[in-house]
């Protein structure tokens, strides 16, 4: 039996079909306050094993003001990640606290067990889940579903787009999604950009491909609509009722070109209110690897005022 696929440190895949996946270092939840908020995790969705992380905020004062909801996607090539990791905790924990909002962290099915859209589907229906719940968890009882944002970083990005989008088509959904914050998406196509052409590229370009190819349906391409956002069809009256949007790029990112791209096809698209934002000097996800840092406060900064602008 032999390997097909690698992410070194991360991912296996086998000959066979069989996935070896290698966790990083993961971190328990907690009820009890740590850090200006508490933790706990949820069965979203038993059949499908859809589970999510949830982060509360300590509030002073009587629990009686509503609060604004950050539903995450997490990264990982559609293959991997994990909200247990212990980047995202704590990235995403942090943010509460910062952002005053009730934080629902969202682990659904990998590929290439289950290949696209199957993680579109999950995550969506972590929506529905939480118009189904906010009366009876009493975590979520200051939870505003009129005020809810989408974000995710690297794939988690790209499922951003598309649960928007299902979201948006979807007139009995009683969550009202205000805004998309898309951290260093990962999109792509058949064309190769100007970046991914040039010397060096190369290496960057083969673990791109290798998680498109793991992760789009069986006799698909890289022009699939979950990969090319430019073949999905969207009427131009839908791109007018497109929430708002915020694009975060990282300046040493390999897929910072294909996240300003995206705000651009946005723009052209005339959504009412898109904006890129760039941290400079910083590398791809940095805000999982080193989720104390200062430019992570600076992004968690960043997207806490976008919360409050929308």
């Amino acid at each position: 039996m032999s390997i097909v696929a690698e992410a070194p440190n991360y991912l296996q895949v086998f000959s066979d079909g069989s996935v070896k996946r290698f966790a990083p270092e993961v971190a328990p939840t907690s009820e009890e306050s740590s850090g200006g908020y508490k933790s706990k995790d949820m069965i979203i969705d038993p059949p499908k094993a859809i589970t999510g992380r949830i982060f509360l905020p300590d509030i002073p004062g009587p629990c009686t003001s509503s609060l604004p909801v950050l539903v995450y996607f997490h990264g990982g090539g559609f293959c991997i990640g994990s909200t247990t990791w212990l980047g995202y905790h704590h990235f995403l924990g942090d943010f509460s606290v910062v952002s005053h909002s009730i934080v629902l962290s969202v682990d659904y099915r990998l590929a290439p067990e289950h290949r696209l859209p199957i993680a579109y589907d999950d995550c969506y229906s972590s929506l529905e889940w939480l118009c189904s719940q906010v009366s009876n968890e009493p975590w979520l009882k200051q939870a505003d579903i009129s005020r809810v944002f989408l974000s995710g970083d690297s794939a988690g990005g790209n499922i951003v787009h598309q649960v928007a989008i299902k979201a948006m088509r979807k007139e009995t959904l009683r969550v009202k999604v205000k805004g998309l914050l898309l951290i260093h998406t990962f999109f792509g196509s058949e064309e190769r950009t100007e970046k991914e052409r040039a010397d060096g590229a190369t290496g960057y370009v083969a673990m791109n491909d290798m998680f498109w190819k793991l992760s789009i349906p069986d006799g698909s391409n890289r022009d699939y609509f979950g990969c090319n956002f430019e073949k999905q069809e969207v009427s131009e009256a839908e791109w007018r009722e497109f929430p708002a949007v915020t694009v975060y790029v990282a300046g040493l990112d390999f897929l910072k070109e294909r996240g300003v791209m995206y705000a651009k096809f946005l723009q052209r698209k005339e959504v009412k209110r898109v904006k890129l934002v760039e941290t400079e000097n910083k590398s791809h996800v940095f805000h999982v690897f080193h989720p104390k840092s200062e430019a992570t406060c600076s992004l968690q900064r960043q997207m806490s005022e976008f919360m409050k602008n929308n």
